[in-house]
C-alpha cells in the first residue's frame, strides 16, 4: 500500500529580497530533522520565491500610464497596481469591477496577473505589490540543484468555471510536471488516447491544504512517498497553446 505524509516546516522566518532561500529551507529542513529520501517532493510558496528574488515593488515608485488610469476607472483597482498588472500581462483577456484577466507573459491565463498584496509587507510598511518570478521553472531548478530534491513552485489560482481558488504549479524541477499516459493500458487493458496528469498541479493542490491562503505562514511542505517513472519535464508544458486552446 502507498503512503503519502506531508508536512510544512515550521520556523521558518519572514523572507526579504537577497535572502538565500535554499538555505532558508535547509535550515527548516534540518529543524524538522528530515534527510532527503527517494519519492520526496519539495513545494515552494511562489510568494517566498518571489520576495528572495525581488519581485517586490513599492507602489510609490509606479508611474500609471494614460491605459492604466482607463482600466483602473472601469475595475476600481489602483492605477499603480494596474500599470504593473499591464507590465506583466500579454493581453487583457476580461476585466469587471475589481478584477482584471490577463494571459500572463509566461502564458498563464489568470487574476491580475499573478500580483499580489496580501502577506507581503506589515501595516506599518509603505505599500507593496508582489510580482510572480520571472522564470519560476528556472527557479524552481536552482533550488532542486542546491536542495536535492524535485521542487514544485505553487500559486493559487482561479479556475473558470469554478468557485475558489486551489495550488497550481507554476514552476518544477526534478520531476514530470506533466505525464503522458496515452498508450498505456487502464485497468481493463484498454489503451488510453487523450489521459495527461497534470502531476505538478496534484502536487502543489496537496500541499495547499497545508500551506492554507491567509496568515497560516506555512510557505514550505514537504510531500513524502510519491513515486513516478516518467522524465521530468517543467510546468511551462502545463500550458494549453495554439490549436489545443478552444477558448481564446
Amino acid at each position: 500500500m502507498q503512503r503519502l505524509e506531508m508536512l510544512a516546516l515550521p520556523g521558518l522566518p519572514r523572507v526579504a529580497a537577497g535572502d538565500d532561500l535554499a538555505a532558508l529551507i535547509a535550515a527548516g529542513l534540518a529543524r524538522a530533522g528530515l534527510t532527503p529520501q527517494p519519492g520526496d517532493v519539495l513545494v515552494v510558496a511562489q510568494k517566498i520565491v518571489s520576495k528572495a528574488e525581488g519581485r517586490s515593488v513599492r507602489l510609490a515608485d509606479v508611474t500609471p500610464s494614460a491605459r492604466a488610469e482607463a482600466l483602473a476607472a472601469e475595475t476600481g483597482k489602483d492605477p499603480r497596481v494596474v500599470e504593473l498588472i499591464l507590465s506583466e500581462a500579454a493581453r487583457v483577456v476580461r476585466s469587471r469591477p475589481n478584477l482584471i484577466i490577463v494571459e500572463h507573459r509566461l502564458g498563464f491565463v489568470m487574476a491580475n496577473a499573478g500580483i499580489d498584496q496580501s502577506n507581503v509587507v506589515g501595516p506599518e510598511e509603505e505599500p507593496h505589490a508582489l510580482l510572480l518570478p520571472r522564470d519560476p521553472d528556472a527557479s524552481a531548478a536552482a533550488l532542486s540543484a542546491r536542495l536535492g530534491l524535485p521542487v514544485v513552485i505553487s500559486d493559487s489560482f482561479g479556475r473558470a468555471w469554478r468557485r475558489g481558488t486551489v495550488g497550481v504549479a507554476i514552476g518544477a524541477a526534478g520531476l514530470p510536471a506533466l505525464v503522458d499516459l496515452r498508450g498505456t493500458p487502464d485497468m481493463f487493458g484498454r489503451t488510453l488516447q487523450v489521459s495527461l496528469t497534470g502531476f505538478a498541479d496534484e502536487i502543489a493542490a496537496a500541499a495547499g491544504l497545508l500551506m492554507g491562503q491567509g496568515a497560516e505562514a506555512q510557505p514550505v511542505v514537504v510531500l513524502r512517498g510519491l513515486a513516478w517513472s516518467a522524465p521530468d519535464n517543467p510546468a511551462a508544458n502545463l500550458i494549453r497553446v495554439g490549436p489545443e486552446d478552444l477558448f481564446r
